[in-house]
């Protein structure tokens, strides 16, 4: 008997997906709830289980194919210990008939053998493929050790003007070919290499002049939604600086006390979270969105953070961030980026944000001009933390600043608004006190 695997109901307003890939072959055995095959849709990617253990029988739908909720994707058989005996008998057999002749195939057992053949050959290519690899990229350095005998040793007393640039800059003296009495290195065989002809890029060799890849789900509708950012809001974005002294000194002396009490670090995000809970409050403006000919004013405070993935940005949410602690806050942002690095975020996950937090200066941003997270109305991007001198009570200091910057739907917000939600952000974190004292 045969149980069918179907797409399953995939969350609000989603009706599709791509099949990612089979994570199982035809013919291999699984185990009840085991993932069997991977769905990506507009959003997150899934895996959907075997609903039985057994044999995987039938392949309905192939990688990239797309396919609606209830689809067929496969079958599985439950007559697992039947399907696993023909298949070991299968594994037996096929060492004997190879000996005998590698070329020909045994007629009478053409399907199973060649699924065997196959699953042994996917076995063995991979450690193969990965031992060309390094054949590829040691084959240089070979050379160079053959060639090292025809060096003179004498060639490889350097002088100290050549010896400085050979340790600055990493060079391997013996894949230089020295001019000087001897084969000696000179300087000026190493300036000429700056003449050198670099070499084409491991991507160029690899993939030719150009490569064309299909857009996955997840990156055609980050695409579709900024574009309608652009396209639909009112975009205008002002900008401020913060000095982050008084926190940096806040953290530094309480992170070991705070780690032994509550188990986690103390971060730089929930000083953030808190101060735009603090200035959401003050513009209920900014947490509201437009639909239609009305706005519609949240009450509630789920602030969105952008998280960069290997396949993408997603925005995960974090729920009525006005009601946790710092410490509160710290750890569910650990969780949830755990989550979406690792591919295991739910649509729940993503849904219901009613601002955004994009921090572009864990990657060196130094300023930029975010994109709204339709339909919101508000997001805040955080740069790095850079030391710059800035005038204190009329004398030149030096502290470290970040530069903030406010991109919002003017439709509904106004300049003033926009303006002064920024600046109390400012104020709440240049004074962080004023965040545990709620004022």
């Amino acid at each position: 008997m045969s149980e069918k695997i179907v797409v399953p109901v995939l969350g609000e307003s989603i009706t599709e997906a791509t099949v990612a890939k089979w994570l199982k072959n035809a013919g291999d055995a699984v185990e009840e709830d085991e993932p069997i095959v991977e769905l990506e849709t507009d959003k997150v990617n899934l895996e959907v289980p075997s609903p039985v253990k057994g044999i995987l029988t039938e392949i309905n739908s192939k990688d990239g194919s797309v396919v609606e909720v209830g689809a067929l994707l496969g079958s599985v058989s439950e007559s697992g210990s039947d399907g696993s005996a023909k298949k070991q008998e299968i594994k037996k057999t096929e060492p004997a008939q190879k000996e005998d002749n590698v070329i020909k195939l045994d007629p009478s057992k053409k399907e199973p053998k060649i699924f065997e053949e196959k699953s042994e050959k996917n076995d063995q290519e991979e450690p193969l493929v990965l031992t060309e690899e390094v054949i590829e990229e040691e084959a240089p350095k070979t050379k160079i050790e053959k060639s090292e005998p025809k060096t003179n040793p004498e060639s490889q007393i350097l002088s100290p003007a050549v010896r400085k640039i050979v340790v600055e800059n990493k060079i391997d003296i013996n894949s230089v070919q020295g001019s000087g009495k001897d084969g000696r290195v000179l300087k000026g065989d190493l300036i000429s290499l700056m003449g050198a002809n670099p070499q084409p890029s491991e991507r160029k060799v690899k993939y030719g002049q150009e490569e064309r890849i299909k857009m996955t789900r997840l990156r055609q509708t980050i695409a579709k939604r900024l574009k309608q950012a652009q396209e639909n809001a009112a975009l205008l974005t002002t900008f401020n600086e913060v000095d982050m002294t008084n926190i940096m000194e806040m953290r530094k002396e309480n992170q070991q006390d705070f780690q032994n009490r509550y188990g986690i670090k103390l971060g730089f995000m929930s000083f953030f979270v808190k101060a735009c809970v603090v200035a959401l409050k003050n513009f209920p403006a900014v947490n509201a969105e437009i639909n239609g000919d009305e706005i519609i004013y949240k009450n509630y405070y789920n602030l969105s953070f952008a998280v960069g993935t290997e396949k993408g940005l997603v925005v995960p949410v974090l729920r009525n961030a006005d009601e946790l602690s710092f410490a509160d806050i710290e750890k569910n942002i650990k969780e949830i980026s755990e989550k979406a690095r690792d591919g295991k975020l739910t649509i729940e996950d993503l849904q219901g944000g009613t601002f955004t937090i994009s921090n572009g200066g864990v990657y060196g941003s130094m300023l930029s001009t975010p994109i709204l997270n339709l339909p919101q109305s508000g997001v805040l991007g955080m740069h790095n933390i850079v030391e710059r001198p800035v005038v204190v009570d009329g004398e030149i200091k030096i502290r470290p600043i970040m530069y903030l910057a406010l991109s919002y739907d003017h439709r509904i917000i106004d300049g003033k608004e926009s303006v002064s939600f920024l600046k109390m952000i400012k104020e709440n974190l240049e004074d962080p006190r004023r965040l545990f004292l709620d004022i």
